[in-house]
């Protein structure tokens, strides 16, 4: 029978983690050399990894043992503590909170680490556990970064002051000026952190750089405002628009090549008056396509959904404001259907993912493609499954509508505020309501909300407030519910990732009759309600129910307008 490891002992945490045996344990302790542990051993032989020994250690400590690879780096942290420092210590550093900087470690119980870097930041250190692999990496990342934006910044404006008025440059001078470097490296950085917006915006004194990530905004970096000119121009240039006109709003695109392969980047631009903002929207293609079984639907929702895309003609809609994740389920959508038997053709602006077995058309209106030309030529290559990227127009509404009534399922998105309002939608855009109930055969109308970070939720007592809201979809009343109360995983905000909130209309015939005979929104509602429609309000409060989100995320962002 083996010796147990000592509970003061790392390998006990192996054994208690399940990553070892004590039989392994007691083997590795008998081959040991004279200063050798059995973790050494372990390590040596390849039986645990350097994250296994990280995993026993939070156990060890009652520390938390961050991945460095799904959290971001945030910049007013990065400038506390020189790259020469974070680099003797195996150690970076995370973010602010609370009046504490998070630094990850190798080795938290460094007293004369802690003491020198807490000297360096001149604030308390909360110290947490990284693998020394994945921390050394993230130092050579984010330093290199932030030290190459800072010498290319040093080029174009030695002195950070404000230019009263900026100069105009050419294209020529623009290419050659290190501002294009800023450029890449920002957008390079922020393809890294898996944001999807990037916003440049001119502020009193300087020029704030900031990264959308999981729908919230984080400021990424602070430059001179003598760089604004020469980076909004680099950008124009990029996207093909006008660099001389500043005052008009601009909008364009390019093809950014980054670190794992293309990345589409819409611009716009806009005039403030502390000078020119510029959003830029990144389509990261690399990023794997999602499932519709990962998207958040109810089971009750899914099954519906499931029959309306089974059907084989009629119009599905997807409905849902800016960044709500409607193109993510039109693609998935896609994904479930067969191509090898269907003709599947899209008409889309821009191309977010390219599927095998689909053809896809891009909009080009210089070219005189929109989405109204590229249906109708859709419409003589005999497809089977039509997807079109968005309905904006009264045009692009007909067409698709008279392509769902010729023998296709017609697929596409629209902004609405819920589901029964995509029915008046279309007749607003000028289609005819006995074409509309004959043509759709359903709508999904959906929001996005942010989940609750497992690793910090608590059962927290609701407010008379959020208990009412609960209350008039459940019928019953809210006395506790899950919260995020705050930690390194969710950089304490209580929340990480994403779902989503549903509602799928099915246009029956007591609906289509409602329609017909000019009911008002709140009776074809109603009606729906009665035939099983689950509302986005009350999706959102049975996830509220199953500890996903909370009362203030979904009053936050699933509201209708009635």
């Amino acid at each position: 029978m083996p010796d147990e490891p000592s509970p003061q002992d790392l390998a006990y945490f192996l054994v208690e983690a399940g990553l070892v045996s004590p039989e392994q344990v007691e083997a590795a302790r008998a081959a040991a050399k004279e200063g050798e542990s059995a973790v050494d051993v372990l390590l040596a032989q390849g039986v645990i990894t350097p994250r296994d020994v990280a995993v026993a250690r939070s156990l060890q400590l009652g520390l938390p043992l961050i991945d460095l690879k799904r959290h971001v780096v945030q910049p007013r942290a990065l400038a506390l503590i020189p790259e020469e420092i974070a680099r003797r210590y195996h150690a970076i550093p995370l973010d602010i909170i609370g009046g504490e900087l998070i630094v990850v470690m190798e080795n938290p119980q460094d007293i004369r680490a802690l003491e020198d870097i807490s000297l360096r930041a001149g604030m308390r250190i909360r110290p947490a556990l990284g693998v020394r692999e994945d921390i050394d990496e993230a130092i050579t990342l984010y330093y290199k970064s932030r030290g190459e934006i800072e010498r290319q910044i040093d080029q174009i404006a030695p002195e950070p002051t404000a230019l009263p008025e900026a100069p105009r440059l050419t294209p020529e001078e623009v290419a050659e000026n290190p501002v294009s470097r800023v450029v890449e490296l920002i957008l390079r950085q922020a393809i890294r952190d898996r944001a999807s917006d990037v916003h440049i915006v001119p502020d009193d004194g300087l020029l704030r750089v900031r990264y959308r990530i999981d729908g919230i905004l984080h400021d990424a970096l602070e430059v001179p405002l003598s760089v604004h000119a020469p980076l909004i121009s680099r950008i124009k240039v990029l996207a093909g628009m006008n660099i001389a006109e500043r005052r008009r709003p601009q909008d364009g695109q390019f093809v950014f090549v980054g670190d794992h392969g293309e990345v589409d980047v819409r611009v716009a631009t806009a005039d403030t008056v502390r000078g020119e903002m510029a959003v830029l929207r990144i389509l990261d293609k690399s990023l794997s396509l999602m499932e519709l079984d990962e998207l958040g639907f109810l089971p009750e929702a899914m099954e519906a959904y499931e029959r309306l895309y089974s059907l084989p003609f009629g119009m599905i809609l997807v409905a849902g404001p800016t960044g709500a994740g409607k193109t993510t389920t039109l693609y998935a959508t896609i994904n479930r259907l067969d191509r090898e038997e269907f003709n599947i053709m899209t008409i889309e602006d821009p191309i977010e993912y390219q599927f095998e077995r689909v053809s896809q058309i891009q909009v080009n209106r210089q070219a005189g493609i929109t989405f109204a030309t590229g249906l109708r030529a859709i419409m003589r290559m005999d497809p089977d499954v039509i997807m079109v990227g968005e309905i904006r127009d009264q045009e692009t509404a007909r067409i698709a509508v008279q392509a769902a009534l010729t023998g296709h399922l017609v697929l596409s998105s629209i902004h609405a505020n819920d589901a029964v309002g995509v029915l008046f939608r279309l007749v607003d855009l000028g289609v005819e309501p006995y074409l509309v109930v004959s043509a759709l055969v359903g709508v999904i109308s959906q929001r996005l909300v942010r989940r609750v970070c497992e690793h910090c939720r608590m059962m927290v007592e609701a407010s008379p407030e959020e208990s009412r809201v609960y209350e008039e979809e459940m019928g019953t009343p809210l006395t506790h519910f899950y919260k995020g109360q705050g930690c390194h995983f969710c950089a304490d905000t209580g929340y990480r990732g994403r779902t989503g909130v549903f509602e799928v209309l099915t246009l029956s015939e007591p609906i289509r009759r409602l329609l017909m005979d000019g009911a008002s929104a709140d009776e074809i509602r109603e009606q729906a309600i009665r035939e099983g429609m689950i509302t986005m309000r009350r999706d959102g409060m049975i996830k509220v129910r199953e500890g996903i989100t909370t009362p203030r995320e979904v009053m936050r962002n699933v509201y209708t307008i009635q």
